[in-house]
């Protein structure tokens, strides 16, 4: 049975295979930055972060190193699974009382007032209130970011095969030919019975190729949608 997709696990695991050679405090060492941040309520900073700065100061000895991920592994995640990666104050959805709760703990903890908040979610979270698994980060400096919390469901296990064809324009690129050789093999008997030949299943490829590109790209402008590799820290729809 298909489990759905963790996020955050899926993260750690891109990171470990970074990281796997890199002694863990040395490299959470290198990313602290302390700064001065606007002193407003939690709530308030959320709805409009980033106020005033986009880095936090953390204690070393306090952090979790399951929490800190570097800004080439958010992209990894981002692109495979169709997710955006913005600024909180576009963030439409509602917060858990469990995310106030973490923030001051952490503000507590750490001796600091964080600011920057990022946010990992589908696009649909910035325009519409939904609950498909957003992911709350913290800004460290240096590339690095702070997971704070996850909440509302993980994603489908079948996410990422959904949009691997828009990740980028080389996976277009493959599908098309695929599904253009799978079109040409399964209806070449139909247009051609049995007196088909190689001119006539060169002929029907590229007519399913120029068929599908065209099909593709009348609902990719019309939508105005772009690929998953230039659109993952973007807060608009329409290409750019």
């Amino acid at each position: 049975m298909l489990q759905p997709i963790d996020i955050h696990k899926k993260l750690i695991e891109i990171r470990s295979k970074q990281t796997n050679s890199i002694n863990t405090l040395s490299w959470v060492q290198t990313i602290f930055d302390e700064i001065d941040v606007q002193q407003d309520s939690v709530l308030v900073r959320l709805l409009k972060s980033p106020i005033n700065r986009r880095q936090n100061f953390f204690n070393i000895d306090k952090v979790s190193t399951d929490a800190i991920f570097h800004i080439s592994q958010i992209e990894k995640i981002c692109v495979d699974y169709r997710l955006r990666f913005l600024d909180t104050k576009y963030f439409k959805g509602d917060y858990p009382q469990e995310v106030i709760a973490k923030i001051n703990k952490l503000e507590e903890e750490h001796n600091t007032v964080l600011d920057g908040f990022k946010i990992i979610a589908p696009s649909k979270l910035f325009t519409l209130k939904e609950a498909d698994d957003p992911l709350l980060f913290a800004p460290m400096g240096n590339g690095y970011y702070y997971l704070i919390h996850k909440w509302g469901r993980d994603l489908h296990p079948l996410r990422k095969a959904k949009f691997w064809a828009i990740k980028n324009v080389e996976n277009l690129l493959f599908a098309v030919l695929f599904a253009s050789i799978l079109g040409t093999f399964i209806t070449k008997n139909l247009f051609y019975g049995d007196m088909s030949n190689f001119g006539h299943i060169a002929v029907l490829f590229l007519f399913y190729v120029k068929g599908i590109i065209g099909m593709f790209f009348f609902y990719w402008i019309a939508s105005g949608k772009n690929f998953s590799a230039y659109c993952w820290t973007s807060r608009y729809n329409k290409i750019s």
